[in-house]
Formats: structure tokens, sequence, C-alpha cells
């Protein structure tokens, strides 16, 4: 053999284990990226900026328009429209949204007695099901021992009762049809406690319903920034793992976290969504994650707890830790200056919603923007 051809077939050899070497290399540093086992520090992402501050692209801001007109969708301020509020709570947490029945967001029909009524009889006469069509229906009873309004319980004894309908929600606002379920179903509950209601108007009712919605549509605001893998992709252990280290528990469909509110039964602060498929993978280690979401239905949360500035903390901190950018729905970067606008945006519906007695985070929002 020719030392041509020893020579040529030396750098054939050369050439492959190189090609070799390099499919190995990338195919590792594709792959994605996986949880820290226990016992060992995180290894640290490359650094990078994960604000985005070197792009100029066209800032999205928050905003409301006042001048939706009744009965019109929900206008509601997203990054990402097609992402659903963050209601997922974590595993045993029983979250109870309606606080008692007032007069700003309800009719409220009273129901006379001619007798007072036992707790026992009025849980056998409420209503099957406590809607009218999309709008949620409560019962309260005076209590004759303590003279507050309450949901009927068993062993008390009530002097009254007032049935009452929400007047909208994120679905819209009461209408006629809805108006006119309730009352059928207020009236068998009245028969069958021997009471006496009394509706107020249906059409001063629906009337003020339909400017409730115009304010709340007006005033509703759900955020979402969304983080992209600037190189390898994530497992949703990974991700997992990096978002628990923020507080984030597992919610209640897979795919889904939440940061838990300070309070027993407060809806989450934050939500954290991913894909679903990949969590239901059947090897999930093998499952490719290059984005995810941060969300936060504003109304939902008591500005106490500074949420905006929590989402903006945890975006950046994940964005380092995990080799990311943070971006809105359209993947457009978000800059300082851009969360600052946002942020002052947010002060303003906070004070809007304060002064109309619906202050974001408490009962009355928390059941209108629902």
């Amino acid at each position: 053999m020719s030392s041509l051809t020893v020579a040529l077939a030396i750098l054939g050899g050369l050439v492959l284990a190189a090609v070799i070497a390099y499919n190995t290399w990338t195919s590792r540093r594709n792959a994605p990226r996986q949880p820290d086992l226990p016992g060992v520090p995180p290894t640290a992402a490359p650094e990078g900026d994960g604000s985005g501050t070197e792009a100029d692209p066209e800032e999205p801001v928050l905003r409301v328009d006042p001048g939706d007109a009744a009965g019109a969708d929900r206008h509601e301020p997203l990054f990402d429209p097609d992402l659903p509020p963050p209601t997922a709570q974590s595993p045993g947490v029983l979250v109870e949204r309606r606080g008692g029945l007032d007069p700003l967001i309800d009719v409220i029909a009273l129901v006379a007695l001619d007798a007072p009524v036992s707790g026992a009889a009025a849980l056998a006469a409420l209503p099957p099901t406590r809607r009218a069509g999309s709008k949620p229906i409560a019962i309260e009873g005076l209590n004759a021992a303590t003279g507050q309004w309450e949901p009927p319980a068993a062993g008390q004894r009530y002097g009254a009762f007032q049935a009452g309908v929400q007047l909208a929600n994120r679905t819209g606002a009461l209408n006629e049809i809805e108006y006119s379920e309730f009352v059928v179903k207020a009236q068998a509950f009245a028969d069958a406690v021997n009471g006496a209601p009394e509706f107020p108007e249906m059409l001063d009712e629906v009337a003020r319903a339909r400017e409730l919605d115009q304010f709340a549509g007006a005033h509703d605001a759900q955020l979402a920034f969304v983080l992209r893998a600037r190189h390898a992709a994530w497992s949703p252990g990974y991700v997992q793992q990096n978002a628990a280290r923020h507080g984030f528990v597992a919610g209640l469909i897979p795919g889904r976290m939440v940061l838990p509110g300070g309070d027993a039964g407060a809806p989450p602060v934050l939500g954290l969504a991913f894909d679903t498929q990949a969590a239901l993978a059947d090897d999930p280690a093998q499952s490719a994650i290059r984005e995810l979401t941060l969300s936060l239905d504003v109304p939902q949360v008591d500005r106490g707890a500074e949420p905006f500035a929590r989402m903006r903390e945890i975006a950046e901190a994940l964005a380092r830790e995990m080799d990311g950018v943070v971006t809105d729905g359209d993947g457009q970067l978000l800059r300082t200056e851009t969360m600052d606008a946002i942020g002052a945006d947010l002060e303003q519906l906070y004070d809007t919603l304060q002064q109309r007695d619906l202050a974001a985070g408490s009962a009355l929002a928390r059941r209108l923007f629902s």
C-alpha cells in the first residue's frame, strides 16, 4: 500500500471522528435541559440579560379602552390573548370566590317571611342549580340569633331571606332572559319557605348591569410575559425545578404552576404555563419546551401583594437562570422602560378600581372579574 493511500485513509478516519464528535456535541447541546439531581448545586446558565435591553422593538403597553360599547365582548388587554387566566390552584386549596351579596354588583330580592324558617328547610328549598345563564345566584338568610346575613346552614333559624344574581362578570352583562330565570328560581325558593319575594324592576336592573359591565370591560387587565429559550430547550422537570425555587407549586392542570397567595383561600398571585402535552409525555425528560408564560390576573390579586413587581422580578430571574429572554406574546423583547410604563399604567388602574369600591383582590372584584 502506497504512502498516499495510507495518508488518505488516516485523513478520512480523522474527518469521520470529527463528524461523530461534532454530532455528539450538538446533540448534547440541543438536548432539553434536565433538573439538577438532589444535593448537586444548580448549573449556572450562560451570562445574558434576560430583559432584552439590546433590542428596540415597538413597545407593548397596557391599554384599557373606556369606550367599549355596552354588551360588547369584554376587553381584556393581554400580551398573549390566547392565554387563559391563572385560575388553577395548588392541590388541596379550596377557593371561595363569592362574598356576601352586595347591591354594587348584585340584583337583590328580599324574601319576607310570616314566621322564622329553619336552616334545614332553607337548604332543602335551594334551587338545584344556582346559576341564571352565566350569572351566579346566591341565597342568604338573616340569622335570627346573630342578626347577620349568611348562607343557610343547618341548626340555624332565619327571619328573612334575600336572593341575588350577579349583574355582570367576564361573560358579559345580565340580560332579560337571565333575569327572568333568576326570578323563576327565587320565586320557587320563596314558595317553598312560605315567603313573599320583592323583585326590583327588570329594565332598571338590566340597564345597571350594562353600565357595570361597561366599566368592568374598560378596566379589566390580564398580563402575560413569555420566557423563551435562547439556545437549548428545557425539559418539564427543569422548568418545574427552577419555578419551584421562586415559590411556584403544581397546579391542577398538567403544565400549569401557580404562585400561591399569602392568605388561605386567596387566588394565586401569578400563574406559570407551559406545553401540556410535554408535561403528559411518556418520557417527559425528552420533551422539549422552548417557551413558558408568566401571567397575572390583575383584578384578582390584592395590590398590597405587589404582584406586578414580583412578576417582573421572577421573569428576569428565570431568564438569567434558564438562559432565556423575556418577550411579549408576539416575540418582542421587553425592555426596562416598557416594564416601567406598564407598572405606571397599573397604578392608575388600581386607583380607579379602588375609587369604585372594587379594589383589586377584594371579594367584589374577584366575583366581578371572573
